[in-house]
């Protein structure tokens, strides 16, 4: 029965890994394909009316750092057991409560 359980907590963390690196490839290929549109290289494929103003594309560097902020916050959450800092941070906070809790220790139940 404890090798059945590896085995799914290994398949569980294989696909969210494959999720990271899908979600990654997929905010580069895309935002790529943006940049090149706004810098004028595929200005040539595109099809005729389509927009070719610079004021057009302002939106394209939100986008990148919207998305990329959600990139890292989706490898935060992915190597959330390696990130050593968020648990010693945690157990400074419940040290502190501890220590000046003392006398009242049905505060925060």
């Amino acid at each position: 029965m404890r090798d059945l359980d590896k085995y799914e907590c290994a398949k569980k963390r294989v696909k969210e890994l494959k999720g990271f690196y899908n979600h990654l490839k997929i905010f580069i290929l895309v935002n790529a394909a943006f940049y090149l549109i706004k810098s004028g290289w595929l200005t040539p494929y595109m099809p005729e009316g389509f927009p070719t103003e610079a004021f057009y594309f302002d939106w394209i560097n939100g986008n990148f750092i919207i998305w990329g902020v959600i990139v890292v916050i989706h490898w935060l959450t992915l190597y959330r057991h390696k990130l050593k800092f968020l648990k010693r941070w945690e157990e400074r906070q419940i040290q502190k409560y501890m220590e000046q809790d003392g006398d009242e220790p049905r505060k925060y139940k």
